[in-house]
């Protein structure tokens, strides 16, 4: 049994490493989020990808992302709303005429950009997106061993698992994509064309969202 067990474990964290190594939607909203407003603000929209994601995979350990299997409809709507919202975010960036990262503003004692609104953008695009769902209803119960028993507490570790690996890739990402910007950002030309690249990933990412029926 603790065999089975060493086994098991090493399988997800294999699993884990690799999936959050594959760039994706949540790596590329990290990107645009750091491009924006710096290191921190890159990190913090990590968060609150990871927080979105934890929560679907308890919602997938409970059974609750089931429910999107069996109506249909309800996918759809939130498609369509995850693909607005990353719509609106494209069309602030675009609008976006600031020169300075939220880091950069701060240094200089005047209003940050809101950080907490990164995390919750964060949150809000990955709890939006139903194909996140899905992959956690079609992934996860594949790890599930029933020499183990307690399938809902296998489920959570490997949810948690790939929560904890994406959190720490991510918010790397962040980092460096924010540090990139802050230096990038004393040029008011390529800080509106960091706005614009944001924008673009944005308006992909929901254009993605939109269309993709896979």
């Amino acid at each position: 049994m603790r065999r089975l067990r060493h086994d098991w474990n090493r399988d997800c964290r294999i699993a884990a490493f690799v999936l959050c190594l594959t760039p994706g939607p949540d790596m590329m909203f990290v990107v645009a989020m750091g491009g924006r407003g710096g290191p921190t603000t890159g990190m913090m929209a990590a968060l609150g990808v990871a927080f979105g994601a934890l929560a679907h995979a308890v919602a997938a350990a409970l059974g609750l992302s089931a429910l999107f299997t069996s109506l249909p409809t309800l996918y759809h709507v939130l498609r369509w709303i995850g693909a607005a919202y990353l719509l609106y975010l494209a069309v602030k960036a675009f609008r976006d005429r600031s020169s300075l990262g939220g880091d950069e503003v701060a240094a200089t004692g005047s209003p940050v950009p809101g950080r907490v609104r990164a995390f919750r953008q964060g949150a809000v695009t990955n709890l939006l997106n139903p194909k996140v769902i899905f992959f956690n209803v079609a992934f996860l119960p594949q790890f599930v061993n029933p020499a183990l028993g307690h399938a809902v507490g296998q489920l959570l570790v490997l949810g948690l698992t790939l929560v904890l690996v994406g959190l720490v890739v991510d918010a790397s990402v962040g980092l460096i994509s924010g540090r990139l910007s802050s230096l990038l950002r004393r040029s008011r030309r390529v800080a509106r064309g960091l706005n614009v690249f944001s924008g673009t990933v944005f308006a992909g990412l929901a254009t993605r969202l939109a269309v993709g029926s896979d």
